[in-house]
Parts: structure tokens; C-alpha cells; sequence
């Protein structure tokens, strides 16, 4: 995740449209500037409203498919979802370096289209958990396509604002995503969740026909086989990148279990269940202001720093979090609760984009495959460390609380083995 940056766009190398005769994306029927902004934004909310908009189905999924109440299967729905968001991002990056964007951006659409059918119309939660992986499949498109076409459409200052603008909308739409999800259970079942999102990415897919081609033919890729083995065997082979990816890994894997894990703690722990969108909304707000500091903080404190600062804090957090769930027996006060998660929640998303930066500054000549195996092994490694704590609920919020302390400590010392090995300066 980026953080905001200022100053307005300007002729040349800091602030032109990368390809882009004088600053524009000239032609009949060819989104401009602002148009183009808004498709970029449009993918990366398509993402996050296939994670969010369906937590507050849970409990009508657990009825429908006759789960027992409180069941963390259900959280499949979530985890299923990550693990094809993180093996597609291997996927459509070498891909549409030789094929170009715009087709791989159309098969991801069209498969989140088919996951979000098959997801409304499952008669089982096994299907409904295939479907997601599909879904997931699909979204990994937009979701990685968005990034690669701000790269080759916009450069410096420019960049950083266009994708600024697109993450604070992947940032909002935690907040909204929820009570609209709740919205539709008042009139309707759960499928009509998944129903809505067909109707979104239909829309998507509709309007992204205005899309430019941001890769040129002149400017494709046609490496082999043998040259993506070997860029893969740089990243493997390179120390503070595998220290800093692992420790993203832990990160996400905090996310992953805090989503799996809220609607069914919300509701059953703290009897909050129909404020559970206000609640998410509310703290994932913070989330996103966090983001935005970020950017001010690296200058501040400088990349490393931040991060050995910002992952001890977090550790911090994370023991007060694990002493309070243990001497309130899995059930603290709801305001402790919240609390605690104002605080906590924030750190994960100030992080992990900068965990990501970290690892990418030593293999800058493989930055595409480095950054599809770290976004690959980071998102599926997290949502299955989020599912073991899923699977450990017992009623109260002591196994979220120990799983975060012991992920918060391992990505703590990762971070440190990191910066032990690091050899080019990242401040």
C-alpha cells in the first residue's frame, strides 16, 4: 500500500504520462487522465469488496448450510479468496508482460464474474469455498493489473499520486463494504451479495473497454522459461528480501486471522453482532489513516527505522493484548477490546507496504518476478496462518490474542535479521 504524496503533476520525466504524447491519452473513446484514475481505483476496490462485503453473511451461511452457531468453517470463504488472490498474482504478471494488460485484465474479470455466479448459486459451503478460490483467481487480475498500468501510463510525482488516490479507495471500501453487505441481508439471502458483485465487475468489465493498451507491443517481454527460473533463484538466493517477505508473511497473517475471526467474536464473545459493521467500518477507518501517515514517516525516521520501530511497537501491543485476553479469560471488556484494536489494527497496514518496499530495494533487476513471488508467498502464507487461528477459536478472543503476539514476534525479528543482512542503504 502507497501513501499519499503531493505536488501537481508537470512536463517531463517527474510528472508525464509515461507514453503519453504531452501529458494525455489522446483519441476517441480512450479514457483520459481522470477517467483512466478512476478505472485503477475502480479494479482495487473490486478486490476488497470481494473480502469484505460478505462478513456479515457469515451467520445466514452457517444457517443455510446447517453449520453449527459460531462455526469458524465459514471463514473458508475468506481464506479460499486470499489463496487465489495470491496464486493469480503469479499468474497475470509474466503474462501480461508478453501478452499485454488489457487481456489479461478482461480473463480476470471475466473469472471473478464466474466465481461471484458459482458463489451465489453454491449448494454446498465445499463449493461455495471452490467457487471463492476461482473469485480469487479473477480478482488477482485487476488487483495486480491496476499496479503495472499506473507503472507504464505514469512516472514520478505523477505515479505516486495516481496510485495514492487508488489505494485510499482500497482503503475505504472496508468501511463501506460491510454495511452494504448488511444492506442486502435486509431484503434479500446471502447469494445476493455475491450477486452484486457480478453486477460490479460486469460494469467494470463494460467500462474498461475504454481502457488504452498501456503496454506497447515495442515494449513486451518475451523471456523464457529459463530466465524466470533464474530471476526466481535471485530473489530466493537474496537474504533481507526472503527476511523481509517472510515477515510480511506473519503481518498478513495477523490480518487474515483478525478478518477471519471478528464477525464470529463481535457477535458471540461481545453480543454485538448487528453493530458489526459500524465496528469494522469504524476500525478500519484508522486503518487508512495510518496508511496515509506512513509516507511522513518514512521521511522522518527513514525506511529501517521506521520499521524496527513501528515492529517492536506492534509486539508492545500485541503482549498487552495477550495479558489482557488471559487475565479476563478470553473476555474482556468490549471498550478493552476495541481499544486495543484501535492500536493494533493500524500497525499492519503502516507495515506491511514498507516491509514490501524493503524487500524489493535489493533485486530491483528482477522486480517483476520479485514482487509477484513476494505478493504470492505473503497473501497465501498469511491466509493460511489465518485459518489455523480460525479453526483454534473457542469462544473467546484468547487464540486471536496469542496467534497475533507470536506472528507480531516473528515478524519483529525477521525485520531485525533483515537489517542485519541488508547491504545497500533503504533510508
Amino acid at each position: 500500500m502507497t501513501a499519499s504524496a503531493s505536488a501537481a503533476a508537470a512536463q517531463g520525466p517527474a510528472g508525464a504520462e509515461a507514453g503519453a504524447p504531452g501529458g494525455a491519452a489522446a483519441g476517441r473513446g480512450v479514457a483520459g487522465r481522470r477517467e483512466f484514475v478512476g478505472l485503477i481505483a475502480a479494479c482495487m476496490g473490486l478486490t476488497a469488496v470481494g473480502i469484505d462485503a460478505v462478513l456479515p453473511a457469515f451467520g445466514r451461511i452457517r444457517s443455510d448450510f446447517g453449520l453449527p452457531e459460531g462455526s469458524t468453517s465459514v471463514s473458508w470463504v475468506i481464506t479460499a479468496y486470499f489463496l487465489g488472490l495470491a496464486f493469480g498474482q503469479l499468474f497475470y504478471g509474466p503474462l501480461s508482460d508478453r501478452f499485454g494488460r488489457k487481456p489479461l485484465l478482461y480473463f480476470g474479470l471475466g473469472l471473478y464474474i464466474a466465481g461471484g455466479v458459482g458463489s451465489a448459486l453454491s449448494p454446498t459451503l465445499t463449493v461455495l469455498v471452490l467457487c471463492r478460490v476461482v473469485g480469487g483467481l479473477g480478482a488477482a487480475g485487476p488487483r495486480s493489473l491496476a499496479i503495472a498500468m499506473v507503472r507504464d501510463r505514469f512516472e514520478g510525482e505523477m505515479m505516486a499520486r495516481t496510485m495514492s488516490f487508488a489505494m485510499a479507495v482500497f482503503l475505504l471500501v472496508p468501511v463501506v463494504a460491510p454495511s452494504l453487505g448488511a444492506v442486502a441481508l435486509q431484503v434479500a439471502s446471502w447469494p445476493a451479495i455475491f450477486w452484486g458483485t457480478v453486477v460490479g465487475a460486469t460494469a467494470l468489465l463494460v467500462w474498461s473497454r475504454r481502457l488504452p493498451e498501456t503496454l506497447p507491443p515495442e515494449r513486451r517481454r518475451t523471456s523464457g522459461v529459463s530466465d524466470l527460473a533464474n530471476a526466481a533463484g535471485v530473489v530466493i538466493r537474496t537474504r533481507p528480501t526472503v527476511a523481509y517477505g517472510l515477515a510480511a508473511t506473519c503481518l498478513f497473517g495477523s490480518m487474515a486471522a483478525y478478518l477471519g475471526n471478528s464477525e464470529v467474536i463481535i457477535d458471540e464473545v461481545f453480543g454485538h453482532g448487528p453493530q458489526f459493521p459500524l465496528v469494522f467500518g469504524a476500525l478500519a477507518v484508522g486503518m487508512g489513516l495510518a496508511t496515509l501517515l506512513s509516507a511522513r514517516l518514512v521521511v522522518a525516521l527513514g525506511l529501517r527505522k521506521l520499521l524496527r520501530v513501528l515492529s517492536l511497537t506492534l509486539v508492545a501491543v500485541a503482549a498487552v493484548f495477550a495479558i489482557v485476553a488471559t487475565v479476563t479469560d478470553g473476555r474482556p471488556p468490549f471498550w478493552a477490546f476495541c481499544a486495543i484494536m484501535a492500536v493494533l489494527l493500524p500497525l499492519h497496514p503502516t507495515l506491511l507496504p514498507n516491509c514490501n518496499t524493503a524487500a524489493m530495494g535489493p533485486v530491483g533487476r528482477v522486480a517483476g518476478m520479485a514482487a509477484a513471488m513476494l505478493g504470492t508467498v505473503s497473501t497465501a502464507g498469511g491466509a493460511v496462518l489465518g485459518s489455523l487461528v480460525d479453526g483454534a477459536y473457542d469462544g473467546t478472543v484468547r487464540p486471536l490474542a496469542y496467534a497475533v503476539l507470536l506472528f507480531s514476534a516473528l515478524a519483529a525479528t525477521l525485520i531485525y535479521i533483515a537489517d542485519r543482512t541488508s547491504v545497500r542503504p533503504l533510508d
